[in-house]
């Protein structure tokens, strides 16, 4: 949705005030800038001494801004200056700011006299009668002393500060149209490096599993063999885990060339990856899987959640003595599909999770995991998806860690995909 512009985001207001100060020193005429609401932002120039003696009482004052506002409402309804005759007696004009047909505010001028003749081409304010200041010596004084000019003079000054709010209008909407394309084209730039980094990321990844390739066939024949094996010799447990490490295995090596999969099969793998954890932490690892069926053929980038799991084995299960637990579902909720991979471990101080999300957070020694798997993916959600796309990473220290990602149910956006 665009917002609104004021005037004062189109015209520098020490620039309008030189001016309007400048055109006030040449010409002899009073001159205040305001906004659409008729409030004043800037300061009066060359203000008439009748004017100012006439608004000490509060009726005229009333009467000068219903005066004014109509000015100010008939020029923004024609779009061209207004000259018109005050309540007082004296000619004002109204030069409307506008912005493709907005009315932003005007450049109220005047407080002069011209010739009778000459004022009876002219219309009224909102009042077809003048007020009467016979009875007062002040004002009617004042009033004689005020500049006369001619009615020529004052639509040559009302032209004049036409084409200089026109120049100023312009000369900012040009700027403004200029920054929001250079806007635009740093938010370009920064979908192009998004997007060449996930492609550096994939074709790294496509290298290191061309290396993990050697020989494959020979690797999950022996994996089979030690399987057999475990169970000629009754033990289940080991049979089990060769059989679930065969298929991560396998579902690695042979994932397809788009690398993108089921959100079934991501799941099975994380099954997969959760029970060999469990068979080595024992009771020591609590997890449960939950899958809405109507999310399972819903395709993803390859490897979205294990990163995420892992980090929670690393950072919440391994380093408590008690253990802990991740919770680990898949939900629908209108067209999109909500995972969530939650724990119950120590929890990641927020600085380190902007690090974490956007590369920039280097490990210790001592720690087994440095974030990238979960920069990786977070990159590959936004490539794919969108920025509205990526992780979203909840945590309260000492109480636990909540992922969220939400991927679109019907397919893959855009990106050639």
């Amino acid at each position: 949705m665009r917002v609104l512009l004021k005037i004062t985001d189109i015209i520098d207001v020490e620039v309008l005030q030189r001016i309007q100060d400048s055109f006030s020193d040449a010409t002899g005429l009073a001159a205040v800038t305001v906004d659409y609401k008729g409030n004043p932002i800037t300061e009066y120039s060359n203000f008439s001494e009748f004017c100012n003696c006439v608004r000490k009482d509060s009726n005229n004052r009333d009467c000068c801004y219903q005066s004014d506002a109509h000015g100010g409402i008939e020029s923004a309804r024609s779009g061209k200056p207004s000259i018109y005759i005050c309540h007082g007696g004296l000619v004002d004009l109204a030069v409307p700011i506008m912005v493709k047909g907005n009315y932003l505010g005007a450049i109220m001028a005047g407080q002069v006299k011209i010739d009778e003749e000459e004022m009876k081409r002219l219309p009224y304010g909102t009042s077809h009668e003048l007020t009467d200041f016979s009875k007062n010596p002040e004002i009617t004084d004042l009033y004689d002393k005020t500049l006369k000019t001619t009615l020529t003079q004052v639509r040559a000054a009302a032209d004049l500060l036409y084409t200089i709010a026109n120049y100023l209008v312009e000369k900012q909407m040009i700027h403004i149209i200029q920054e929001e394309l250079h806007n635009k084209n740093l938010e370009l730039m920064e979908e192009v490096k998004l997007r060449s980094e996930v492609e550096a990321s994939l074709k790294e990844a496509d290298l290191k599993a061309l290396q993990a390739q050697i020989n494959p066939h020979f690797l999950f024949n022996v994996l089979n063999t030690i399987g057999r094996l475990a169970l000629l010799e009754g033990a289940d447990k080991t049979q089990d885990m060769i059989y679930a490490f065969s298929d991560m295995m396998r579902y690695t090596l042979k994932k397809e060339k788009n690398n993108v999969v089921t959100l079934k099969e991501e799941m099975e793998h994380v099954q997969n990856y959760l029970s060999i954890q469990k068979m080595r932490l024992g009771t020591r690892l609590n997890y449960s899987v939950e899958v809405d069926e109507m999310a399972e053929d819903i395709l993803c980038p390859f490897m979205t959640i294990q990163p995420f799991v892992e980090n929670a084995i690393i950072h919440a299960i391994e380093p408590n003595a008690k253990g802990g637990e991740v919770r680990i579902s898949a939900d629908i909720l209108q067209e999109i599909a909500i995972l969530k991979i939650v724990d119950d471990g120590k929890g990641i101080p927020d600085d380190r999770i902007h690090k974490i999300l956007d590369g920039t957070y280097e490990a210790d020694g001592r720690e087994k995991n440095t974030g990238i798997g979960i920069n990786n993916a977070n990159k590959r959600l936004m490539y794919y998806y969108g920025v509205d796309y990526g992780v979203e990473i909840k945590s309260e220290l000492e109480k636990g860690t909540e992922i969220t990602i939400k991927i679109p149910r019907k397919s893959l956006a855009g990106r050639g995909l």
